[in-house]
């Protein structure tokens, strides 16, 4: 029997109360990755350790492994549209995110509701291609230039993708830089563009948020040897989260590259493919493994599982390579 001093609350009560405390939500757009090494996954671990909910759409599904996609099936438009419009009836979400969804049908159906969210930041990711037929990326990449861009708030990709598909007819003799790629994403619709992995001297890579005017965040990192799968939606995803949290555009996009720098360090090889990065990097356990055992105990088990995560990151523009 209930205590008669305790309040009863009914569920709206409850709603009411928590909604100042409930972490923003971030809807994103991306097909579900068996590997775990990108799409959904990477999405859904990459928003949640940025301190987002998401709220995500399955817009169809890859035949992958961690080393090579194979295949991808596509959803269809009208069960991406029920997904969707049912959890945005739901709840109100801070921003939106749209990785591959398989098909100029959805790239359609998602540009329709996005419509109705305007004033709500969009971050779409061009990933490499490369794998599908020549037909299906172009018929893709038309559909997203004409229904999409024009709409997007950031444009994330690699430098090498982003160029092929946006400059394809590029005259100069050097490639093109970052503000030359933000051009072209300007005369489309978008106002900025992260271009990632620009080749440069010594080992290093260059990742810059750029519109044709000018770069406003640039930062550095050091070639891997490693190959890794699912850096691009790491990358979109922590950077979409953290606009939807309040961060100012270059602040979020330095924490986001902060997040993925420390996600691809602590990368992990769970298959015979490439290295997939740990989202999770923050929930190990914290532990020198030059101590010995008496010295740290059992550090596994004293760890507090039940507060709430937090990232622990460098101050911004480091890099732990």
């Amino acid at each position: 029997m209930a205590n008669p001093k305790t309040p009863q609350l009914d569920s709206r009560q409850l709603q009411i109360e928590d909604t100042d405390a409930s972490p923003a939500c971030v809807m994103t757009f991306n097909a579900n990755d068996p590997s775990g090494a990108g799409g959904l996954t990477a999405d859904i671990a990459s928003i949640t350790s940025a301190g987002a909910h998401p709220l995500a759409v399955v817009t169809g599904a890859y035949v992958r492994d961690t080393a090579e996609i194979f295949d991808h099936f596509s959803f269809d438009e009208e069960a991406v549209t029920d997904q969707a419009r049912s959890a945005l009836e739901d709840m109100p979400v801070s921003a939106i995110k749209v990785g591959f969804v398989g098909s100029p049908e959805n790239i359609s159906t998602i540009a329709e509701i996005a419509s109705d969210y305007a004033d709500v930041p969009l971050i779409a990711y061009m990933p490499n291609l490369s794998w599908w037929e020549e037909s299906e990326i172009d018929s893709y990449l038309d559909a997203f230039r004409e229904l999409l861009l024009p709409q997007t708030t950031v444009l994330v990709g690699n430098h090498s993708s982003l160029w092929r598909w946006l400059l394809p007819d590029w005259p100069g003799e050097k490639n093109p830089s970052a503000r030359d790629i933000a051009k072209a994403a300007a005369d489309l619709g978008v106002p900025y563009t992260l271009v990632t992995g620009i080749p440069m001297p010594d080992q290093f890579i260059d990742n810059v948020l750029a519109t044709p005017q000018a770069v406003l965040y640039s930062e550095k990192f050091e070639r891997f040897e490693a190959v890794f799968a699912g850096a691009g939606d790491t990358l979109s995803a922590a950077l979409c989260a953290l606009l939807a949290n309040g961060h100012d555009l270059q602040a979020a996009t330095a924490e986001a590259l902060t997040f993925l720098d420390h996600s691809l360090d602590a990368g992990f090889h769970p298959g015979m493919g490439n290295i997939v990065p740990d989202r999770l990097f923050w929930a190990q356990a914290d532990v020198d493994p030059d101590e010995s055992d008496e010295e740290t105990g059992d550090a596994n088990d004293d760890a507090d599982l039940t507060s709430k995560p937090t990232l622990d990151l460098p101050p911004n523009g480091t890099t732990k390579h």
